[in-house]
């Protein structure tokens, strides 16, 4: 499926409450936010929310000893998340929060959905996680897509992402194998089925 297929397909969804809300799902790496941010460029009256502003902040995972693990499910306010999500049929405009990866830290209500907005695309590693509480966004989706890659080509874009952050090979392999590759598992292993599943991304 290409992406004016997808396009397509998300314009002809019906808008049965006020906003049309759409998943982009997928493990580390499979290409979510480049296709979010394609299909948010061509869908009119679209905009795209990333779950990524809902880290838990650093001192918080040090707290909890769980530094080692940020990106992990466990490593998110999924509580907090899930009630963006549940706003977002609300009128008016809405704001989120967004994640600066050079900073390493959120920046609350950095960006907001406009109040015009009839399309959200919402893209996420865990958006069709089945665990309580990410499973309760399964009812929010009006249409889900999942992005699937193979798991060894994912360690490679993993390993590359590392290195282009200035990691040295020994350590880059062990960030991916340790963090990345388990929460990429995680999603393959226990998620809900989407609406579409897709192959050629990333």
């Amino acid at each position: 499926m290409n992406l004016d297929d997808l396009v397509e397909r998300i314009t002809k969804v019906p808008r049965t409450r006020h906003r049309r809300i759409i998943a982009v799902a997928g493990p580390p790496a499979s290409g979510k936010s480049t296709v979010a941010e394609k299909l948010g460029q061509q869908i009119p009256k679209s905009c795209v929310v990333p779950m990524d502003g809902f880290h838990l902040d650093n001192d918080t995972l040090s707290e909890m000893g769980q530094r080692h693990r940020k990106g992990a499910a466990h490593t998110f306010d999924a509580d907090g998340f899930v009630a963006l999500v549940k706003s977002m049929q609300l009128e008016g405009a809405i704001s989120y929060p967004l994640f600066d990866r050079t900073k390493d830290a959120v920046i609350p209500d950095a960006n907001q959905i406009p109040a015009e907005c009839e399309t959200v695309i919402v893209e996420g590693n865990y958006l069709l996680l089945n665990t309580a509480p990410w499973n309760e966004l399964k009812a929010e989706w009006d249409l889900s897509i999942s992005l699937d890659v193979p798991i060894d080509i994912l360690r490679e874009r993993l390993i590359r992402r590392w290195l282009n952050h200035g990691f040295n090979n020994d350590d880059a392999v062990k960030k991916a194998e340790s963090n990345d590759i388990p929460n990429a598992e995680n999603v393959v292993q226990h998620g809900f089925e989407a609406d579409l599943s897709c192959t050629n991304w990333g």
